[in-house]
């Protein structure tokens, strides 16, 4: 398993690589560009922007060369102060600093500034991450848990009044787009009945500082119940939006793999056997029934990154989704590959773990 896995993770790194190119360049292809954010600053002068743009390997021409050398700029392969693959030592540049490479780009830490904010894109994105690793956590427990209960209890009481009710809430929110979904529910249960906050993740009035900050743990730590009540109220929309909309189409899958497990010879054996419908169901039946639900669940993790992308929006969460948002208004470059870089990290991981969970849930399956 352990070579496995190794071999695995040696082999997600042209697919990373060829997902960063494909996403520049689509980036490169789009109206505008980095320039424009300082064409609307009449103080600073043509000469100064040009230097700034060459300095981070931004000078945007037609030509593929230069296209190659800004995505070898960002990625750190590229010298951009040279226009070399040398570093200024004469070495390749995508070696460490400390072996003599350079200190620009993603293999060397460097992920470039945020023409937007003026940070580094580093140091934004970790600043934003807790947010969305926050609300993606919860509402992928929730989501799991109800999607598994809801199908295997619908399997095995199928055509049943509860399999009715919830194959009739799984078409309904399944259809509903999460967008207007996360807006009705502001409407009726924050601006109507003023049960939950309708934005942000904690209190403006209550609150220490930004949410993971040092001063907000401090603070917590000091009256948990305060904070983390206070956090867990405004998660409640945004979560209920994530997971209304996962549950109803994933309640199904679950359905379907359990329907099909539970017509197996193994399982008319194992009832003939004397065993307890409860061991029947789930010892034999929903264990075989797991694969294609861990395949499943692994897909949907890219969705649940793209639908906090929304969801974040809407609610005014100031995490990685509401920062895509604005990253892409103001056409920042170096902020927008950041966030893409890492949901490709998501998606190539979380397929990694259905891997080993395959390997879990069914003692048969063994990786050379």
């Amino acid at each position: 398993m352990i070579k496995y896995i190794i071999r695995r993770l040696l082999q997600a790194v042209p697919v990373v690589f060829l997902i960063t190119v494909i996403c520049f360049f689509l980036m490169l292809m789009a109206p505008g560009g980095p320039q424009a954010q300082f064409n609307q600053n009449r103080f600073v002068t043509q000469t100064q922007v040009t230097a700034w743009l060459k300095h981070w390997c931004l000078v945007r021409n037609p030509g593929p060369g230069d296209m190659a050398a800004e995505y070898g700029g960002w990625l750190g392969v590229w010298n951009c102060q040279d226009g070399s693959l040398l570093s200024d030592k004469g070495l390749p540049n995508f070696l460490p600093a400390a072996m003599g490479g350079g200190d620009n780009g993603m293999v060397h830490g460097d992920w470039g500034i945020s023409i937007y904010l003026n940070q580094p894109v580093l140091d934004v994105i970790l600043d934003r991450l807790p947010v969305t690793l926050l609300l993606m956590t919860t509402a992928l427990a929730i989501w799991l848990t109800l999607a598994i209960l809801l199908g295997v209890i619908g399997a095995v009481k199928r055509y049943s009044i509860f399999d009715q009710i919830v194959t009739l809430f799984s078409y309904t929110f399944y259809s509903l787009p999460t967008f207007w979904l996360g807006l009705m529910l502001i409407y009726l249960f924050a601006v109507s009945l003023h049960w939950f906050p309708s934005q942000l993740i904690q209190s403006p009035r209550i609150s220490p500082g930004p949410f993971a900050s040092q001063l907000w743990w401090d603070a917590f730590g000091s009256n948990p119940t305060k904070y983390g009540w206070d956090v867990a109220m405004h998660l409640v929309l945004p979560v209920t939006t994530l997971v209304a909309v996962s549950v109803a189409g994933d309640s199904r899958f679950v359905r379907s793999a359990m329907l099909e497990s539970l017509n197996q010879d193994y399982v008319r054996t194992a009832r003939a056997k004397g065993l307890g419908e409860r061991r029947v169901v789930f010892r034999h039946a929903f264990r075989n029934a797991l694969l294609p639900i861990i395949t499943n669940g692994a897909l949907e993790v890219a969705f649940l990154f793209s639908g906090a992308i929304v969801t974040e929006t809407i609610f005014g969460l100031q995490g990685m989704g509401y920062l895509f948002i604005q990253g892409l208004r103001a056409h920042d470059y170096f902020l927008l590959m950041g966030i893409v870089f890492i949901g490709s990290i998501l998606v190539v991981v979380f397929n990694l773990v259905a891997d080993v969970l395959y390997a879990i849930a069914d003692p048969r399956i063994r990786y050379d």
